[in-house]
Order: structure tokens, then sequence, then C-alpha cells
């Protein structure tokens, strides 16, 4: 065990805090709003009712959520000791929900600082489950205000970021404050510290391409699943949809900090986010990467068979 590696704030999260409301529903729901049963989509207007009605369902749940508040959550609790390894970084708002994802942080042992302000509600995200699969709904609000200069900026949180070794950035949250990404990709490619992003949705590839290219040199460990690759070959025509060779030509990708080469991180089967996480837990405490990998296929059997993101209390991986 590498025991002396492990000190607080040493991996950094940055993303979208929302908290979760799942509840079971059946084809008619997923057909009334126009969902795919297995996908993850940002709300519109049209949603708004989805929300409403979900919260009306007798077997609701709620969970601190957001996809990067997730990973660092199971990181820590992979890791056990310190508390705190885990620093996170979103905006929320001044409200019961924002509360609720506080003390949820605060329960897992996460160093979170959110920006809180007061014109938006905290975000929620909508998990309507039928059978194994699960369509996401995100209405990120509150997350959506997030503010470089408000925040990120700030001494005391430019120091939190100063403190990590490891980074970890899902894609969501080029939709929100690309330039905050870059500032702290920046930073830990000029340190030759470890960036770690996610694609985290095919829309992300499709739609935010033009973001997602400019944090690209200075990625490290680059993580998706096979439909996440696959758009992303799509998008920048690489003419393959064999998932090796685009990992491959993903690895080959212009990279700032020489000193390191891109890893790339594909994952094949439908809870693949979870594995990204246990990945990162190890990639903390300096473990090679066949332990990396090892580390998150354990946390992704841990976590699959529970509902939300939910884990025992502690994990018996050694």
């Amino acid at each position: 065990m590498f025991l002396s590696s492990r000190s607080e704030n040493m991996l950094f999260g940055m993303g979208n805090p929302l908290l979760d409301i799942s509840a079971v529903v059946d084809k008619d729901f997923l057909d009334k709003f126009g969902l795919k049963p297995n996908d993850q989509i940002l709300a519109e207007d049209k949603h708004k009712a989805l929300f409403e009605e979900l919260v009306k369902r007798n077997k609701v749940e709620y969970h601190a959520g957001g996809s990067t508040q997730n990973s660092v959550k199971i990181a820590q609790w992979m890791i056990q000791k310190p508390h705190k390894v885990a620093t996170f970084f979103g905006c929320i708002g001044t409200d019961h929900f924002g509360e609720i994802l506080k003390k949820k942080a605060e329960e897992a042992h996460v160093d979170a600082h959110y920006y809180e302000q007061n014109e938006e509600p905290t975000g929620t995200c909508a998990a309507c489950i039928t059978g194994d699969n699960r369509s996401l709904v995100a209405n990120l609000a509150a997350a959506n205000c997030y503010k470089k200069e408000k925040h990120l900026d700030l001494d005391g949180n430019w120091e939190l970021v100063e403190k990590a070794k490891v980074y970890y950035i899902a894609g969501f949250f080029l939709t929100v404050s690309p330039e905050s990404i870059l500032k702290v990709a920046k930073h830990a490619s000029d340190k030759n510290k470890i960036f770690c992003m996610n694609l985290s949705a095919p829309f992300i590839s499709q739609f935010f391409k033009e973001p997602l290219m400019k944090v690209m040199p200075y990625v490290d460990i680059l993580f998706g699943n096979e439909t996440e690759a696959a758009t992303f070959a799509k998008e920048l025509g690489f003419e393959t949809d064999d998932i090796a060779e685009i990992a491959k030509k993903t690895q080959n990708l212009p990279k700032e900090n020489t000193k390191r080469q891109r890893v790339v991180v594909f994952t094949q089967g439908k809870d693949d986010a979870v594995a990204t996480v246990g990945f990162l837990s190890a990639l903390v405490q300096e473990r090679p990467l066949e332990e990396c990998i090892r580390a998150g296929h354990y946390a992704a059997n841990i976590i699959i068979k529970r509902v939300g993101c939910t884990f025992p209390e502690k994990p018996d991986f050694h």
C-alpha cells in the first residue's frame, strides 16, 4: 500500500453537482417524453413535466449525483483514509437540494467547495429506470452557473487545485465552463501532473467538439465507452469503427506534455463509468497501470449491483 503517497486534496474533480431523482418507469413514460431506454441527455422545455411526474411516483430515491462528483466520491471510498483525498468544485443553489448535496458530500468525506448562487436552483438529474436500463435527463440549472472568476480563480480555491496530483473532469462540464477546464488542464500539464477526462456522452463529441479538442492536447488519460468512442471517431473523421484502432488514433492526437504518453481507456459494457473511478483511485495511489485497470473492474462489479451510486461501507479490494 502506498500509504505515504496519500494526502488530502490529491485528487481534484470539477463538474456538475446534481441531485439524482430515480424511479422505475414503464415504456409509456419513456415514449411520452421521447426518451431512449439507455441514454444521457440535457433537459429541454418539453421535459419540465417529466420531473414533476417522476417526483409524484410512489418509490422515488434521491442520491447525490453528477458524473464527476460521483467519481470522486467512489475514489474516496476506495481509498478510505485519509478523508478528503478528493476535492470537488461545482455550482449549486441556495436551497434544500443544495443542502442535501452538501450533506451527502460530507458523509462521503469529499472536500466539496461549491460556488453557491441564488439565481438558479440546484441541478437535478432524472433517472428513469426500466429493467436494467437507465435513461438520464439532466436539468443543469445552477450547475450551469459555475463562474471561473467567481470561484476557481479565488486564491483559497486555486490553492486546492495546486495541491492535487491527479485531475479528473467529465466531458459534461465542457457545456458549462470550458475556460475553467483549460486553466486546470494547463496547470496539470505545466507541472507534469496527471489530467484525466471522460468523453461522457455522444452529444459532447457531436455538439461540443470545439472546446473538447481545445482541452485534448492536455489530456493524459482519456476515458470513454464504446458508443462515445465511436461517435468521437466519426466526428474526427477517423474512418474506422474498430475500438482498438480508435484508441490508437486518439492516443496519437497532439499532446502538450510529451513527458507522459496519453493513455486511452475505452470500456465495453453498460456500467463503464464506475470502472473509470476504480482506475482513478489506484492512480492516485501511484499504482501501475495493470492494477488501475483491476481496481476499475472491482469498483464496477460492486456498485453495479446496487441502486444509484451507493456502495458498502468498506471495499475489500487489495
